[in-house]
């Protein structure tokens, strides 16, 4: 059932690899928007298998695979990997849908085969790495996803992007390493037989040798996210990334990042991760404030998008260092809106560079003109830089309001910081919008190819998605708010806050 996901890819990158050279790149792309579709439906149907209100791991699979180095096949999903599954799945099919669209005609025409494949192979290694439930066969598939970024960055980047490309794979291997250390000492600490993560217990090591190893895994993880002071890779990755490769390492690659904090760091050494959270929050509260301040100084449109990634990571961070019910579920669906928002400002960001041939705030100004500028990409701006800045009725704001909410009566002065940031983000979104949606045009010499419907529809999807789960945010919340909440059951009993048995349900309803 959920080796579907990551095998039928796989076939659909291995086929596409194997058609004929000579046809078309719309062949391609149709066939991987056939497997990357069928994936979305398949993620939707085990929505309706998902038992929302259990923590244990749900359909899960196992194979033996290596027995002698403690190595299987073992799949399951819960509340905290469903929703990323989605998330990704469905931003892979965005991709593949607009590729034509965003991706640099000369470069896409050169390797379509490779490109459709990569994208694939990204999709298989994301299902793996967020089902998995052996912590080497996570590993497995959390390097899985270095090489076909690498090859997206370095054929189909910008001016500068073997320079990013190798500062990407640098800074990845590097995470890649830590983690791999980190599980391996784990297993032999542990005495455990295997690698499953549900048989690992760390609460019989001695506090020094869990911090080390917790140390060990927030470094890793903090290179994938990415947190300050790990960021240097991001910007220019994101920035020499085509947009389709920028829609997904910022949408999708991060999650793994935070996925694996909260897996492995939280679930793993829930004690030791409590006594570190005060040291946590500062750094949320770091992330929050750079992230906003260096979006603002910047003139490259897509530069501030992508520092503005590194505040809204803050956000899931603080939620996992306030460990309670509601931030845990906040930082969860902070994971989803992000990627959902970030998404749509990229890709609106592509079109716009493709339509008017450049992304400087210097250049761009009245785009919102209904003769000759481009009116709905720039509504969409306009609506996407609102969810951004958690503006009430998108799915934005629930989650700054939960990840608020549920840790201002931990770290009051991190959260405050958090709001600010909140505020700062609006700050730096009014001057992207003011320079490129208003001012004057010149109609006389400003022309724009009209933006085509099955351009606009990609970012019509998600926005419509960004209400809707704004509007009705049961609809996101639902899903993690028993498994995270056992996560925080498992922490020390002086860390935890008593709630109701839906404190999401609570702290929502009163604002819908």
């Amino acid at each position: 059932m959920l080796s579907a996901l990551i095998w039928f890819p796989v076939l659909g990158a291995a086929l596409i690899s194997f058609l004929p050279g000579v046809l078309p790149a719309s062949r391609f792309r149709w066939g991987a928007i056939a497997v990357s579709g069928f994936s979305l439906l398949w993620t939707m149907w085990l929505f309706i298998q998902f038992d929302s209100n259990a923590t244990d791991i749900q359909m899960a699979e196992f194979l033996p695979w290596i027995p002698t180095l403690g190595i299987n096949y073992s799949l399951g999903v819960d509340g905290l990997s469903l929703p990323l599954v989605a998330l990704s799945n469905l931003l892979i099919l965005v991709v593949v849908f607009s590729s034509d669209s965003l991706t640099s005609k000369s470069a896409e025409l050169k390797r379509p085969r490779l490109f459709y494949a990569l994208l694939l192979l990204i999709s298989a290694g994301m299902a793996g790495a967020l089902l998995a439930q052996n912590l080497l066969l996570f590993f497995f598939f959390y390097e899985l996803e270095l090489i076909p970024f690498y090859l997206l960055i370095v054929i189909w980047g910008g001016q500068k992007r073997d320079y990013a490309g190798m500062k990407f794979l640098i800074y990845t291997a590097t995470s890649g390493i830590l983690i791999l250390a980190a599980f391996l000492a784990i297993g032999w600490l542990t005495g455990s037989a295997n690698f499953e993560y549900s048989t690992i217990q760390t609460g019989e090591l001695s506090q020094r040798a869990q911090l080390i190893l917790l140390t060990v895994v927030l470094v890793g993880f903090g290179i994938k996210i990415p947190l300050v002071p790990l960021h240097t890779w991001l910007p220019d990755a994101y920035v020499e990334a085509s947009t389709p490769t920028a829609i997904l390492l910022g949408g999708v690659l991060s999650k793994l990042g935070t996925y694996g904090l909260a897996r492995f760091g939280v679930g793993l050494f829930p004690e030791t991760w409590s006594l570190i959270t005060p040291g946590l929050s500062i750094i949320a509260a770091v992330c929050l404030m750079y992230g906003a301040m260096a979006a603002i100084a910047q003139k490259d449109i897509k530069r501030m998008v992508a520092y503005s990634s590194i505040g809204h990571m803050g956000y899931v961070l603080l939620g996992m260092a306030a460990l309670t019910p509601l931030s845990m579920v906040g930082a969860v669906s902070q994971m989803v809106s992000h990627g959902l928002i970030l998404a749509l400002l990229f890709y609106l960001v592509g079109v716009i560079e493709v339509k008017v041939g450049t992304r400087e705030l210097d250049v761009l100004n009245g785009l919102l003109n209904a003769i000759r500028g481009l009116p709905m990409i720039s509504a969409l701006l306009i609506l996407a830089g609102m969810a951004s800045a958690g503006i009430p009725g998108m799915v934005g704001f629930i989650s700054e309001f939960l990840v608020f909410q549920g840790s201002f009566r931990e770290f009051p002065i991190p959260t405050l910081f958090g709001v600010i940031g909140s505020g700062l983000t609006a700050v730096y979104f009014v001057i992207l919008l003011n320079r490129t949606c208003f001012g004057k045009l010149d109609t006389k010499t400003a022309y724009y190819p009209r933006v085509t419907f099955k351009e606009h529809l990609p970012a019509l999807a998600l926005t419509g998605l960004i209400l809707w789960l704004g509007i009705q945010p049961t609809w996101l919340v639902r899903w993690s708010e028993a498994t995270t909440t056992a996560l925080v059951e498992a922490t020390p009993v002086e860390r935890q806050i008593v709630v109701s048995q839906a404190p999401v349900a609570a702290a929502i309803a009163p604002q819908l």
